[in-house]
């Protein structure tokens, strides 16, 4: 009825992801005759299909944490707790792990998902509910986004897009401002 996904990792490195996701859908108890489809089912969604075969101990940070998933979404199960879920993972990866996430409830609206994160942008795409705990664990509101946006948002978002530059432009810069590299000083013309 449960599934866990804690923040730190917890698989069998030496066991291929096949290997992982088949032990832990019969300690779930997956009856035998289902489980070998059930955990196919479960790789697909979770974009793991050239990595079968794969030692979880030589994946990616981001497919090491996608198995984590897996493996405790696999079984349907009812409540779903998921700590960190994207944490370490590429922006692409981490959108892919969000679509994942909101459709464990949207779908079958039979399951409950909890999730912890220190990414607002992340609780503010997947939650319908949010508590913010400080100090380990005094919650200190808990509402809709919207409701704590309201309430207790503050400040200012800025988003910033960086333009790679040649080194003939970095030197040109570094001139106009008389950036001098012995004495770390620096000085506008």
């Amino acid at each position: 009825m449960i599934g866990y996904c804690p923040q730190h990792n917890t698989l069998f490195e030496s066991l291929t992801v096949i290997e992982n996701l088949l032990f832990f859908a019969r300690v779930k108890g997956i009856a035998s005759n289902i489980r070998t489809k059930l955990v196919d089912r479960t790789i697909e969604v979770m974009n793991l299909g050239e990595h079968v075969n794969k030692e979880a101990g030589t994946l990616s940070g981001g497919n090491k944490r996608k198995l984590q998933v897996a493996i405790a979404i696999i079984g349907n199960p009812s409540i779903v707790l998921l700590d960190e879920p994207s944490a370490g993972m590429d922006p692409e990866a981490r959108r892919f792990m969000w679509s994942v996430v909101a459709g464990l409830s949207a779908k079958r609206k039979k399951c409950a998902v909890i999730l912890t994160t220190h990414s607002m942008e992340e609780a503010e795409a997947l939650s319908s509910k949010m508590g913010i705990m400080v100090k380990g664990g005094v919650f200190k509101c808990f509402g809709s986004v919207q409701h704590i946006k309201n309430k207790f948002g503050t400040g200012f978002e800025l988003e910033v897009k960086v333009i790679p530059m040649s080194k003939a432009k970095l030197l040109e810069i570094a001139r106009r401002f008389n950036i001098n590299r012995e004495t770390k000083r620096m000085s506008v013309e």
